[in-house]
């Protein structure tokens, strides 16, 4: 207990005493955000970017805090973990990946400019951090999370590199940056984490009336606010409305598969909470690669129907199988929700890229494949350099994610043994809880010692 009380202080104040000393150094203001260097150029205050970006980056803000957070409260007793780890992640995250994405991207005569568009990028890391998390959500600690936040964002910043400016693929909504990258690094990590004896815990892995309700809030926030996050980064024109709207509705669709799949493989017809809460998000997931090109309102109708089928059958069916047989223990099913519709994204972005044509998208071919456009490349090599991407994500994640997990097994970080996972009252002050419950924690505390 004694160094519980002092690891996480000193691992919040070391890591932000590194970053505030990083920063001094090396961030500075963007021209749009410089007092002295906007006022150099002869244009308009409504030209800032800002009045564009910021609308989109709030809506992605609130889904990171707001959406992710309260979709993993449906654990009956980690709901302080749950809200408290999102937030305390993503506040580190925030700041860490505007470092490395600013390094590996945007640095230049020393210095890292900062402006709208690296608020929504870092936004976007946290996404995939936050992702992976719902993978280990419960059987972790704070102390693990923040150094497992340190050592993703960093790879989540080298494959966004690889992918976005070495191969240059094209990933508006992040179907590969974020969803596989975060999803295959989480499960990979739970898999190297794997607890033998989980089953101690079980009677606190399951939901209850009210944590469900409170899940469903962040189902709403993110469903409402994903066309934002999809098109968050599009150019002006038609790409940011053509973006949304693929997102609106292919959203739409797989609610509407998810409901109708839910009843159809339950018993008696009977909807489960645990389908609707997540697999219905999943046809943002899908069209993440393809929203901002010519996918079609059909297309992305079907894509969304697609995911949410296959999404809700992952739930059913293929969670199980992960932990019977693979010994992978997924808390959220990021698999289900994440993983599989981030692969079958990737794919429909490679197969619509291939479709590209001259006549499909006149003068805005240069906006969403500008390397076909130019000549430098056609259609079916630029779908070629799309699918490469996507096992360049894999690799990255699977790689980073088996790496990170041997470091968080270090006996010192404070995991929570078998039988005291996906309990609050192991890092929260907790009220008005009964003191059977405070005793037996107590009693399952000095039997791990034991």
């Amino acid at each position: 207990m004694a160094g519980r009380r002092l690891q996480l202080p000193l691992l919040c104040l070391l890591l932000q005493g590194a970053t505030a000393i990083l920063f001094a150094i090396f961030v500075r203001y963007d021209q749009e955000t410089d007092a002295a260097r906007w006022h150099w150029g002869n244009h308009s205050n409504t030209d800032n970017e800002f009045y564009f970006r910021y609308p989109s980056f709030q809506d992605v803000h609130a889904m990171v805090f707001v959406g992710f957070g309260f979709l993993m409260v449906f654990l009956q007793r980690y709901g302080y973990s749950s809200l408290g780890f999102t937030f305390l992640l993503a506040a580190f995250t925030l700041q860490w990946a505007t470092l490395v994405q600013g390094f590996l991207r945007s640095y230049r005569d020393g210095h890292i400019p900062v402006g709208m568009e690296s608020m929504i990028d870092a936004d976007f890391c946290a996404g995939a951090l936050l992702i992976s998390l719902g993978a280990v959500l419960g059987r972790t600690g704070p102390a693990q999370l923040l150094l497992m936040a340190l050592l993703e964002v960093a790879l989540f910043g080298l494959n966004e590199f690889v992918l976005l400016c070495l191969l240059e693929v094209r990933d508006a909504g992040g179907s590969m940056t974020i969803h596989t990258f975060g999803a295959y690094f989480g499960l990979v990590l739970s898999r190297v984490l794997y607890k033998p004896h989980l089953e101690k815990s079980k009677h606190r892995q399951g939901s209850v009336y009210h944590s469900d309700l409170f899940a469903m809030i962040g189902t709403m926030f993110l469903w409402i606010f994903w066309p934002s996050f999809n098109s968050a980064l599009t150019s002006r024109g038609a790409g940011q409305p053509r973006t949304a709207l693929n997102t609106y509705y292919s959203l739409t669709a797989s609610t509407l598969s998810t409901f109708a799949l839910s009843a159809l493989v339950e018993e008696d017809g009977r909807l489960d909470m645990v389908h609707v809460q997540n697999a219905a998000l999943a046809g943002g997931v899908v069209v993440g690669t393809a929203s901002e090109m010519m996918l079609t309102p059909f297309g992305a109708l079907a894509a969304g129907c697609l995911a949410g089928a296959v999404s809700t059958l992952g739930y059913k069916f293929f969670t199980p199988i992960l932990e019977s047989k693979f010994k992978i223990q997924d808390t959220c099913g990021v698999h289900n929700l994440h993983g599989m519709p981030g692969v079958l994204g990737a794919l429909l972005g490679a197969l619509v890229t291939g479709l590209a044509t001259h006549d499909a998208y006149g003068d805005g071919l240069q906006t969403v494949f500008p390397l076909i456009a130019e000549g430098q490349r056609s259609a079916t090599s630029q779908a070629v350099y799309q699918l490469f991407g996507l096992f360049v994500t894999l690799a990255f994640a699977s790689a980073g994610g088996g790496l990170v997990g041997f470091l968080l097994r270090l006996p010192y970080l404070d995991a929570p043994s078998d039988s005291q996972c996906y309990e609050d009252q192991i890092y929260w002050e907790v009220p008005e809880v009964h003191d059977k419950v405070q005793e037996a924690l107590r009693m399952e505390e000095a039997d791990s010692q034991a």
